[in-house]
Order: structure tokens, then C-alpha cells, then sequence
């Protein structure tokens, strides 16, 4: 005699075919790639403390190192890069200033920490770092691979906090190129379900 109840519970596993997201780990709007997160930076709310105006933090996103990002009166320089939606992030790639001709200027010690938009440099030793990133000369090569970070501390990340503490010994520390790679978080826009057409 077949038997009817597990021929139906295979046919409710393989209804069309669908594939369906384990719980807690909802289906990510770009198919779980990892992308460069520059597209999704909140500019506003970006800054950068100590940094030289001659030579702003926003310039770490134009792809000339040549320019890059300096701090003004000593090695020490506090980034808040901010994100427009809440990111997974995978790999950080931090590029040495000028092509590295100045190596001295190099930083050494950076020290990260996720969702801690306001520290200043009177309060940042207080707090714990998410991840303390010893950089070399290897590691700031144009051509070098990202440095992977402790993924599950960067699974909902609203910022982060770059804090550039030591360098190679320079007066004042200087950054080329970053790029942060990850991807989104599925996320609802509620105002979608509002006015829905014919609704």
C-alpha cells in the first residue's frame, strides 16, 4: 500500500520549486554579494577629526591617492564613516598615501569600533574597539587583497570609527584610498505597504 502521507510531504517540499530562507537569515536584496560600500555612505553624516582641510577625508573616495586624507597637528586622526541603511561588513582595504613614497606617514595602529557615532579624541581610549587592525607597508599597496574583519561583529552596521592611533613614525599620519566591502541587510520600507496601487 503506497503511502499517501509521505508522498504529500514531499509534494509539499518541492511546491514550484521555491527555495525558502532559513529564519534569521533573511534573503539579501543583492543576493548575499560582496560589493564595494561607497554607493551606500550617508556623506552628512561623515567627518573626520584632526584632518588637514587641505586634505579632507572625503577625498579617500575619489581614487587618487595622491590626494588622499592627512591629519593636521599630530599622528592621531578619528574617521566616522556613516551608512544610509544598516550593512554587513566583510573586508576593509586601506591604501598608503601617494603611492606610499612617504612611508613614515603610513599608519600602523587603527583600531575600529561599529555603531559609536560621537567619540572624540577625550573619550575614544575608554572604549572597547571592536577590532584593532596592525597595518604594514604590504597591507597599503595598491594591489594588496582587503583585510577581513570578524564578520560577526559587523553584521548590522550603522557606522564605524576608524581610529588612526600610531603610524611609522611621521608628525602627522596620512591615509590614500579606503574602501569598505560588505553588503546590505534586507530592509522594509514600510511606506511601500501604505499606498499600494489600486489599494
Amino acid at each position: 500500500v503506497p503511502n499517501i502521507h509521505n508522498n504529500n510531504d514531499n509534494m509539499a517540499n518541492n511546491i514550484t520549486g521555491l527555495s525558502i530562507p532559513p529564519v534569521g537569515e533573511p534573503e539579501l536584496p543583492d543576493n548575499g554579494r560582496l560589493v564595494d560600500l561607497t554607493d551606500k555612505l550617508e556623506k552628512s553624516e561623515c567627518f573626520c577629526r584632526n584632518e588637514d582641510p587641505r586634505f579632507p577625508h572625503t577625498n579617500l573616495f575619489i581614487g587618487d591617492s595622491r590626494l588622499g586624507c592627512k591629519s593636521e597637528a599630530d599622528e592621531q586622526l578619528i574617521l566616522n564613516i556613516a551608512f544610509q541603511e544598516t550593512v554587513r561588513v566583510k573586508s576593509i582595504k586601506f591604501t598608503a598615501f601617494n603611492d606610499g613614497n612617504e612611508p613614515e606617514l603610513n599608519p600602523t595602529t587603527i583600531k575600529m569600533y561599529v555603531n559609536r557615532n560621537n567619540l572624540g579624541f577625550e573619550d575614544i581610549d575608554d572604549v572597547d574597539p571592536t577590532q584593532i587592525i596592525e597595518l604594514t607597508a604590504e597591507n597599503l599597496q595598491e594591489g594588496s587583497e582587503p583585510i577581513a574583519l570578524k564578520f560577526v561583529k559587523f553584521q548590522r552596521v550603522g557606522s564605524i570609527t576608524f581610529f588612526i592611533e600610531e603610524n611609522n613614525g611621521g608628525e602627522i599620519s596620512a591615509l590614500g584610498s579606503l574602501k569598505i566591502f560588505g553588503r546590505g541587510t534586507q530592509s522594509m520600507n514600510m511606506g511601500d505597504f501604505k499606498k499600494q496601487p489600486g489599494a
